[in-house]
């Protein structure tokens, strides 16, 4: 079976000029039809995301957290699925941290009850889910708030995120072995970054390293750093395959 990911967004922070806030498409065909989950939809995502698919064609999202330039961009896929002019669009599952269904109500002001549980089926991360072919596990990371690293496995390949976070031994355990490493590297090694945040390039390597994986892919480093910093830095630590997410890439699972 092949699986496919496409960066639709690796800006971190903020959407960029170049690209919109974290988002990552996986579509792989099953039973017949092609099974399309995001992993995150941050701000900026959902207006790119249609240059790759029909956003309605999506059968299940992953937030990896409730920051603004991780999970802002369901609002709009709210309005899209309750207003679309061919009808209203069956519920699709959302998981996500506790509370995520109170999170995009508030954040689109709407009252809690029955907020967005009309359009999507909000449910909590935890066991591992399957959607299709696809097996999603997630495990909590080191960030201010609630956050998860996601590890999916399809035909017998993995894919592991890191969401955002500092380095933790909990991500490093997740990671290993996966064919592709997706780390975010929003810090710089010369700076004096704060505790349990995020990942400098150096930190990424590290981890892939430890964790032993095929291929490592640094995301989510914000429009005031130079990403060739943050691949300079991870080459420092990694000897193994190193690429930079930009919008529109392909990987090939």
């Amino acid at each position: 079976m092949t699986a496919r990911l496409t960066v639709v967004g690796c800006s971190g922070s903020y959407p960029g000029p170049d690209s919109p806030a974290s988002c990552y498409l996986l579509e792989a065909e099953h039973a017949g039809r092609t099974t399309r989950i995001l992993l995150d939809l941050g701000n900026g995502a959902l207006g790119q995301l249609h240059h790759y698919v029909d956003p309605l064609t999506i059968d299940a999202v992953f937030l990896s957290h409730l920051h603004a330039d991780h999970c802002l961009d369901l609002c709009g896929y709210y309005v899209m699925r309750k207003y679309h002019p061919t009808g209203a669009q069956p519920r699709i599952p959302v998981w996500g941290p506790s509370d995520t269904a109170g999170r995009m109500a508030r954040a689109y002001d709407l009252p809690v009850d029955p907020g967005m549980s009309e359009e999507f089926d909000f449910r909590t991360h935890g066991e591992p889910v399957e959607v299709g072919p696809f097996l999603v596990e997630t495990v909590p990371v080191a960030h201010p708030v609630e956050a998860y690293a996601l590890k999916v496995t399809v035909g017998g390949r993995t894919l592991v995120y890191s969401g955002d976070t500092a380095a933790c031994p909990a991500l490093t355990e997740l990671a290993t072995g996966a064919d592709v490493l997706l780390c975010e590297a929003s810090f710089r090694d010369a700076d004096d970054n704060p505790p349990d945040l995020h990942l400098t390039g150096s930190e990424c390597g590290s981890t892939a390293t430890t964790a032993g994986v095929g291929r490592l892919v640094l995301t989510h480093v914000p429009p005031w750093h130079d990403a060739q910093v943050a691949l300079a830095e991870a080459r420092t630590t990694w000897q193994g395959p190193l690429d930079l997410a930009t919008a529109g890439m392909v990987i090939d699972l």
